[in-house]
């Protein structure tokens, strides 16, 4: 039997970016960028990565952009206004970026609405969370103690996470213990309206959650792709759903 094109071809993978200051050479300017192992992750796991910079959402930009991928990544980053959760800032808060909190929640509400695959980290797990009506521990120092999830100077902090059986993640990745890469300072309080906890540390802290009525939408707060070289599992998983998804589509 010969595959069809829409059968050969690899999924699209969208992946938000960071718009903020950055230098090289001899510039020094605004610019839209993400680290490299988050695409070379989507690549290891046999998908096209496409890098989507913060903008204006007006028009249906956010719909009209999905309508051409496959599957969705809302990467790490800043930390979440917190007006959008009714909660003033904490001191240790970044200063907040609207162009980019506007546009990972009009991505994902198109996403959502389109039954679009998609995998939300660090960052993301805690926009769809406020997307869908929860809230956020603001200073995690402050919940459990110590710096536990945030090392500090670009190093990662290991932790251990506790995952779920009979869920999205553990079919990926195995129910039980998981040592996992982090590197933040907020987590999910109050859950979001439809969204199930499927993962926690030893502290309580959520470090999971999967949006039940979507056929993959799956969110950590940990960062998958630090260990993408060695273990692609949760971008496999994307990936195959963002498959599934293109050829029903096609």
């Amino acid at each position: 039997m010969v595959s069809s094109d829409s059968e050969l071809q690899r999924p699209l993978i969208g992946l938000t970016t960071y718009l903020q200051r950055a230098q090289t050479g001899v510039w020094d300017v605004q610019a839209a960028f993400l680290p490299e192992v988050y695409f070379a992750a989507v690549e290891k796991a046999g998908g096209i990565p496409v890098l989507l910079p913060p903008q204006p959402v007006e028009g249906g930009v956010a719909e009209q952009v999905l309508s051409r991928l496959d599957g969705l990544i809302i990467a790490g980053g800043l930390d979440v206004d917190a007006a959008r959760y009714g909660a003033t800032a904490h001191p240790e808060n970044d200063r907040p970026s609207p162009l980019r909190d506007d546009w990972d929640d009009a991505l994902l509400t198109a996403a959502i609405t389109a039954e679009v695959p998609f995998l939300a980290i660090c960052r993301g797990i805690q926009v769809l969370n406020v997307l869908r009506g929860g809230t956020l521990h603001q200073h995690l120092p402050e919940v459990v103690g110590d710096d536990r999830f945030r090392a500090g100077n670009g190093e990662f902090a290991v932790n251990e996470v506790r995952v779920q059986p009979e869920s999205r993640i553990a079919a990926v990745i195995g129910e039980g213990s998981h040592a996992v890469q982090s590197y933040h300072h907020q987590a999910i309080d109050a859950v979001g309206s439809g969204l199930r906890v499927t993962a926690q540390s030893d502290d309580g802290i959520v470090q999971a959650v999967e949006l039940e009525d979507v056929p993959f939408g799956v969110g950590v707060q940990w960062h998958p792709e630090q260990d993408a070289e060695e273990d692609a599992r949760l971008f496999e998983g994307l990936v195959e759903a963002a498959r599934s998804y293109r050829k029903l589509h096609a």
